[in-house]
């Protein structure tokens, strides 16, 4: 199983604010959104599958401007955990250059007893 999730994004009128490109909140929703997505495909190939991820630190930078009808490429991936911590990229492509970066640490947790959990060192080593 390839750990590299992907989709594309037209953008729209609801994305863009009033400098007329997509709008930097918009960026933070959308790393969310692929986050999730991602998960629910892999999580029943993992011991993990009823807990929830939060995020506990989110670094983004913008590089370049996307406009009314761009399509975005949007492409994440989970990085090797760190303890309990798990860091995952988002990068966000326009014509095949980099719009945005984004780096964000997650943190699993049992919705249940809202504990975090540790995760396994080879956990993502399971998926492929």
């Amino acid at each position: 199983m390839n750990l590299i999730y992907e989709k594309q994004i037209r953008v729209t009128q609801e994305h863009i604010d009033e400098n007329q490109h997509v709008n930097n909140v918009q960026y933070v929703h959308w790393v969310e959104e692929v986050a999730a997505e991602h998960w629910a495909l892999l999580k029943d190939g993992t011991a993990y599958v009823n807990d929830a991820w939060m995020l506990l630190d989110h670094h983004i930078q913008y590089k370049k401007q996307a406009y009314l009808g761009d399509i975005i490429t949007v492409k994440t991936y989970p990085r090797s955990p760190e303890g309990a911590r798990q860091p995952r990229k988002v990068e966000f492509y326009c014509n095949d250059q980099l719009l945005v970066d984004s780096s964000t640490l997650w943190v699993l947790f049992d919705p249940e007893t809202k504990k975090i959990k540790r995760l396994e060192s080879n956990w993502l080593e399971k998926l492929l």
